[in-house]
């Protein structure tokens, strides 16, 4: 860099570029599966061809989506509870309250089961 040019400076510089012929739509398929990875095309194209997992980060914003909605059945089910406990009787059937906050339980527990599914399988 002592002589004027400015050269990129790449932690992983590879040196040896492989040509890959592909039409528009099938470098589009390839770009949209390289960001759905998190990983640029030519690291995607790369783990690819010797043979390396590549993991999606779609399925992680998935995970997230999935806690804000256990975290809001949690706060449906508190108000659900909290609403037992004052107007007992009134508006509804006890009984049929406790069932819908069984219900939000057991989905509680399906979301945290898919959700420790999703994080196992990326790993």
């Amino acid at each position: 860099m002592t002589d004027g040019t400015t050269e990129k400076a790449s932690a992983r510089r590879r040196g040896k570029p492989i040509e890959v012929w592909v039409n528009d739509e099938e470098k589009a398929t390839i770009t949209a599966r390289a960001k759905e990875a998190g990983m640029a095309r030519s690291a995607y194209l790369r783990a690819l061809g010797l043979n390396t997992p590549v993991k999606s980060v779609i399925d992680l914003g998935a995970v997230a989506d999935l806690a804000k909605v256990n975290g809001d059945l949690g706060r449906v089910a508190g108000l659900l509870k909290l609403w037992l406990a004052e107007k007992r009787g009134e508006g509804a059937n006890a009984i049929d309250v406790e069932i819908v906050m069984m219900e939000f339980r057991r989905l509680q527990v399906a979301i945290g089961m898919k959700m420790g599914a999703i994080v196992k399988a990326h790993r």
